[in-house]
């Protein structure tokens, strides 16, 4: 059993920049990779960003690449996304995921989820 919990959100100007924090409970974290995804009002959930379990590895939709940056601190159980440059689209609630195996891109593939983290971008 894997626990995540979300913090880092809340407002910011167009342009500006936030850093999200996933911290996971177990002695497993290592084990999995770890996704970002977001839902904005009214639409669906999206991928966002995932990191390989070592790190090594790092997977990003078009819509960020080149603002975001996912990366993670297995001695500390953390995963971080580094938002720059950000828009009001960007705006939505950010989950955070553990999976073990599958398709980093898909929601249906991740086997613990977060209660999400608020990102509002004014603009």
């Amino acid at each position: 059993q894997v626990q995540l919990v979300e913090s880092g959100g809340g407002l910011v100007q167009a342009g500006g920049s936030l850093r999200l924090f996933c911290v996971a409970s177990g002695r497993t974290f290592s084990r999995y990779t770890m996704g970002w995804f977001r839902r904005a009002p009214g639409q669906e959930r999206e991928f966002v960003a995932a990191i390989s379990g070592s790190g090594g590895h790092t997977y990003y939709a078009e819509s960020v690449k080149g603002r975001f940056t996912v990366s993670r601190d297995n001695a500390k159980n953390t995963v971080y996304l580094q938002m720059n440059s950000l828009k009001p689209e960007d705006t939505a609630v950010y989950y955070c995921a553990a999976e073990y195996s599958g398709t980093v891109w898909n929601a249906n593939d991740y086997d613990y989820w977060g209660q999400g983290t608020q990102v509002t971008v004014s603009s």
